[in-house]
């Protein structure tokens, strides 16, 4: 391995009365593309301005090679003291030609108002502020947060082509798959780094739980009751989300059979069981802000227990959407009623901090031990362990969680509340991925209707039935299943995105015959075989893996199973994305 431009060595830190991690040892190569896991609270954020030298460690020395320029893009940057974005953007020592190239780029007005600048608007301003500094080594802490699905997918391709090292922490399963090669886990105050890009994470992290539990039965009866609860509660949650996903899957395709033809939906349904299930119907709705078309003949019938994912760039119209469908707003023309008996519970992006004065026992139960959950009374200790917080946090003060921890303290709060319609807007937000596995799951055991603004590509895939998709020219798309399959129904991008479209993800042009080239009907033509073959192959690679004995018996084994599967899994999904594509071109040019 080549010598590492950044390192530390025997790193430790005091927080508080204790220790917050000791004994680290890290190193980042010139060319690393690494992602950093742990749950809200571990230290992240913390080791992150450990590296960046913005504080000091209590143990350790820190060596960085000479010239190397180590830049943090902050989670929430602070722009005090800024009139507007573009002093902001400078105050990195990047010349101006630099920073607007790059904010020409990823779309934000630099003469905008610091102050009452939207989070987007912040977030793409700290964005450019950072890549115009030109780092050798990049940290980026939760850099997705508040991008619509255009600006992530440019940031994707900045990244791509990159020549320097980074870190990203971030809940964006689709982003840190797409770019990392090489994993961080911080974990109970231990660092662990494996050369596997996030999307062999959930296996490595399989594979180190049972080695700790083979460890523990070697213990007293005391110890194993004392190791730590969350271990086995992830393992077991991840295993019932496969479930999850295969009931996910059953439900797109009942609501797909409601759905008429693309981009539309069935409001004259005969029968009565469907119209006496339905929450929602929207008939023909348009709604225009001045010149502006926001939506445009707009019809849906949202029924009891549908999950509804709304997606499109920031502008589009997602929020007026939302606000149409709850009665928050009026429609122009068409329609909007919705049942009588709809109670609703709105969490929005913008949730206010919680007072840091208070306890968590006063936010959840107003200072008591019981909390009544959706009718059930449960004790305070017990409910906080299901959002994965340690019981004894029960006194703990507001104001010493970190932000993706009062995130889920709000969201517990708020999942107590007895309601049949749960509106969920950009929730992923601030999360840890340990906190999207059980929002996942509450959602997936909701017994109402779930509405969700987000653009976390991967949550909407293993969450909602239908996606509706804004373009921002007034027309809503409507597709039964999540993110993947919107995307794979669009045919191009809107106008207003082109600066920050992704070359490499449009679909291959028509030949001027109107047919498909040779090349690409030979793929439409083998690929479905392809895809079974290596659908056979994950099967049997499974089917041995499953052996319980199998890492104590032969771990080398194990270990190549497990890459064998991860590769597997990505090389079909790459050969069914493409042989979607082709179809669609296909159908278009009039040969299907």
């Amino acid at each position: 391995m080549a010598a590492p431009v950044l390192a530390f060595e025997d790193l430790g830190l005091i927080q508080g009365s204790g220790w917050l991690f000791r004994h680290l040892d890290i190193y980042i190569g010139e060319r690393d593309r690494l992602a950093l896991i742990g749950r809200n609270g571990a230290g992240k954020t913390t080791l992150f301005r450990l590296l960046a030298g913005l504080i000091e460690a209590d143990e350790g020395r820190r060596t960085i090679v000479p010239g190397t320029r180590v830049v943090l893009l902050e989670q929430e940057p602070t722009m005090t003291g800024f009139a507007t974005l573009r002093d902001f953007t400078l105050s990195g020592g990047a010349p101006l030609h630099a920073v607007e190239a790059i904010a020409g780029q990823i779309g934000i007005d630099l003469s905008r108002d610091a102050a009452t600048a939207s989070g987007g608007e912040r977030r793409r301003a700290a964005i450019s502020r950072a890549l115009a500094m030109k780092p050798s080594v990049l940290l980026m802490d939760e850099p997705t947060n508040h991008l619509d699905l255009a600006a992530i997918d440019w940031l994707e391709d900045w990244l791509a082509r990159y020549s320097g090292a980074f870190i990203a922490i971030s809940h964006d399963r689709t982003f840190l798959t797409r770019l990392t090669r090489s994993t961080l886990w911080l974990d109970r105050g231990t660092l662990r780094r494996q050369e596997i890009g996030f999307g062999g994470f959930d296996a490595w992290t399989e594979r180190v739980y049972a080695e700790e539990a083979r460890a523990t039965e070697k213990l007293d009866a005391k110890l194993k009751l004392e190791l730590h609860w969350l271990q086995r509660g992830v393992t077991a949650r991840r295993k019932r989300n496969q479930g999850r996903l295969e009931k996910l899957g059953q439900m797109r395709a009942q609501r797909a059979a409601m759905l008429g033809p693309a981009g539309t939906a069935k409001l004259g349904l005969a029968s009565d069981e469907v119209r006496s299930k339905s929450v929602i119907v929207a008939d023909k709705v348009s709604k225009s802000w001045g010149d502006r078309r926001i939506i445009r003949d707009f019809t849906l019938r949202i029924q009891r227990g549908d999950r509804i994912g709304v997606v499109g760039a920031n502008g589009a119209g997602k929020t007026t959407l939302l606000k149409l469908l709850t009665g928050e707003i009026a429609p122009d023309s068409g329609t909007v009623t919705l049942a009588r008996t709809l109670d609703g519970v709105v969490i929005d992006q913008q949730r206010k901090l919680i007072a840091p004065e208070k306890r968590v026992r006063d936010v959840l139960t107003e200072g008591g031990d019981w909390i009544e959950v959706r009718g059930v009374k449960k004790h305070i200790q017990g409910y906080l362990k299901e959002f994965l917080f340690d019981p004894g946090l029960a006194d703990a003060l507001i104001g010493t969680l970190s932000g993706g921890e009062r995130s889920r303290l709000l969201l517990a709060r708020e999942f107590a509340r007895a309601s049949n319609l749960l509106v969920l807007d950009e929730p992923t937000n601030d999360l840890d991925l340990e906190t999207l596995d059980l929002l996942q799951e509450v959602i997936a055991d909701y017994d109402g209707t779930v509405l969700i603004v987000s653009h976390d590509r991967d949550f909407l895939d293993r969450t909602v039935t239908l996606t509706l998709g804004l373009d921002g020219s007034g027309k809503v798309d409507i597709v039964a299943g999540g993110y993947a399959d919107w995307e794979a129904r669009r045919t191009a991008r809107p106008e207003a995105s082109k600066t920050l479209a992704r070359p490499a993800q449009s679909a291959p042009k028509p030949a001027a015959n109107n047919k498909l080239t040779y090349n690409d009907q030979r793929d439409y033509d083998r690929l479905p075989a392809r895809i079974d073959e290596i659908g056979a192959a994950i099967a049997r690679d499974e089917a041995e893996l499953s052996d319980p004995e199998l890492y104590a018996r032969d771990p080398a084994r194990f270990t190549a199973l497990t890459r064998a599967i991860e590769t597997a899994r990505a090389e079909r999904n790459a050969a069914e994305e493409h042989w979607l594509m082709l179809a669609e071109m296909q159908e278009s040019l009039g040969q299907a």
